[in-house]
């Protein structure tokens, strides 16, 4: 990845994972490399407001090294967490209504 493009960013969770990506989702074959012509590559001219820690980031692990079509592989994965996201909007509206339910309601408070 052009990790001096202003559309790159770079995530590290407390497992100490490091997501790396396009934020306008451009690079099929992300975390490893950008197209070589993007049209919306951008060179990041300056960190203003930026914090940069000093710690080093890890390095990008290895490429696969089967012959699989990276991107095929990234767009099935990107599919099964898509088609995941609607039951779990739906799960979280109603334990937000059960929980909602639950509270008590005084009987002097109106609604």
């Amino acid at each position: 990845m052009r990790e001096e493009c202003k559309h790159f960013q770079s995530r590290t969770y407390a497992s100490g994972e490091v997501a790396r990506f396009c934020a306008l989702d451009l690079a099929p074959e992300a975390p490893w490399r950008c197209p070589a012509d993007c049209p919306r590559y951008e060179r990041r001219m300056a960190d203003a407001g930026w914090v940069h820690g000093s710690l080093v980031e890890p390095a990008v692990e290895d490429e696969p090294a089967d012959g699989a079509d990276i991107a095929v592989l990234l767009d099935a994965a990107e599919d099964v967490v898509n088609a995941v996201v609607p039951d779990a909007l739906v799960e979280a509206e109603r334990t937000r209504l059960e929980s909602e339910r639950r509270r008590r309601r005084w009987p002097w408070r109106r609604r």
